[in-house]
């Protein structure tokens, strides 16, 4: 299998890897305001790491983590539907390293799926000026080399996996990087010049779970329903006993 290399890396995306900080997000807001041009922030160790809704992300050694971290002149819709960008990337980059697609899926909103199982996760950061988005930061992890103890997650959350223990596929944090990278390069001029509907109809492509049901786990409550779509905003569109529910945040629970 041919791995991808540092002549892979795409024109105008700078690049920083660092061997220890707090989390690439915090990294990569302190950078933000210098910023030249989009540039990935790598940490072979992270001290401090979070997951979506302030939850800790657990890294063992040898697993990827890293932000890109981006100032575009965008307003704050149009910035969240790069969580679907970062996820149809990181699908490109897990079939670059592995030559394989069958175990791959990608869980509404944001994280990715490994034989049923979650391999990596995506978080997105923004900060906010006169109704524009001043700087956005996608946070990526990926359990390269192992996955957490599945103890420390909630009822019914997806088992972690890794992808060494389910592929026996050896990756270094570098080696990610340089597949992933130029992966999301072209997601993201998919999405700049023609818009968000192939990378919907990309990722409806990949989605898990399409035509099951699933539950919607909310601040305000649960929804169960059946997995239709998502909508043109990136809204999860659930079939429930009460009609159709467009749902913009949730947790999705098998």
């Amino acid at each position: 299998m041919t791995r991808p290399f540092a002549n892979d890396w795409p024109d105008g995306y700078d690049r920083v890897v660092l061997p220890r900080v707090d989390s690439t997000m915090a990294e990569a807001a302190r950078r933000a305001p210098d910023l030249r041009g989009p540039t990935w922030v790598m940490a072979l160790e992270q001290t401090d790491a979070r997951g979506r809704r302030g939850r800790t992300w657990v890294g063992p050694s040898g697993n990827f983590a890293a932000t890109l971290v981006t100032r575009p002149s965008l307003g704050a819709e149009q910035a969240a539907l790069r969580s679907f960008v970062a996820a149809l990337a990181l699908y490109d980059a897990f079939v670059a390293v592995t030559g394989r697609t069958d175990p791959f899926s990608l869980k509404w909103p944001n994280d990715v799926l490994l034989n049923g199982g979650k391999v990596a996760g995506i978080l997105l950061e923004s900060a906010a000026q006169g109704g524009q988005v001043s700087f956005l930061s996608i946070g990526i992890g990926v359990n390269l080399a192992d996955a957490p103890n599945p103890s420390r997650l909630e009822q019914g959350a997806v088992r972690p996996v890794s992808l060494l223990g389910e592929t026996g596929a050896a990756v270094t944090p570098e080696e990610f990087l340089h597949a992933l990278a130029p992966a999301y390069a072209r997601q993201e001029a998919q999405l700049t010049t023609f818009g968000f509907a192939p990378i919907r109809e990309a990722w409806l492509a990949r989605a898990a779970r399409i035509g099951e049901t699933v539950v919607a786990r909310m601040a305000s409550g649960e929804v169960s329903g059946i997995f239709e779509t998502i909508d043109a905003t990136g809204n999860i569109v659930l079939a429930t006993p009460n009609g159709k529910r467009s749902i913009a945040a949730a947790d999705i629970f098998f």
